[in-house]
């Protein structure tokens, strides 16, 4: 699986953006994909994610839950991140990643994920 991040830009304070993930690959709607950001000078954390074909899970962190939300549509091997009431803190590349057997209580730990995309930079300024 090979996964492309884009979406990423410069938006103000209260802003929407919407990100998104293309996959390539065999099996996609089987896999559980995830967003995480790293932000400079930071660790990488994780945003949010949502699960493959039947289980339905989706998980936020709590700095972003109420704020954005995750899709996936698998006919177009996509996942989308809808980034709304964007903070400054926000600030940050974004990544998206994937893994196939990825447990529901392990959707929000980095190292379960087996393949990660290149980043897409968002920037927002106060």
């Amino acid at each position: 699986v090979q996964l492309q991040a884009s979406g990423g830009g410069l938006v103000q304070a209260g802003d929407s953006l919407r990100v998104s993930c293309a996959a390539s690959g065999l099996g996609f709607r089987e896999y559980t994909v995830g967003w995480f950001r790293q932000a400079p000078g930071k660790e990488r954390e994780f945003v949010a994610a949502i699960s493959g074909s039947g289980r339905s899970a989706i998980r936020y962190s709590d700095s972003v839950q109420g704020r954005f939300a995750i899709s996936r549509d698998n006919s177009k091997s996509t996942v989308s991140l809808q980034m709304n009431s964007l903070k400054p803190e926000d600030t940050a590349v974004y990544y998206c990643a994937a893994g196939r057997t990825i447990i529901v209580s392990s959707m929000t730990r980095d190292q379960a994920y087996h393949y990660w995309g290149q980043g897409t930079l968002v920037t927002v300024s106060s």
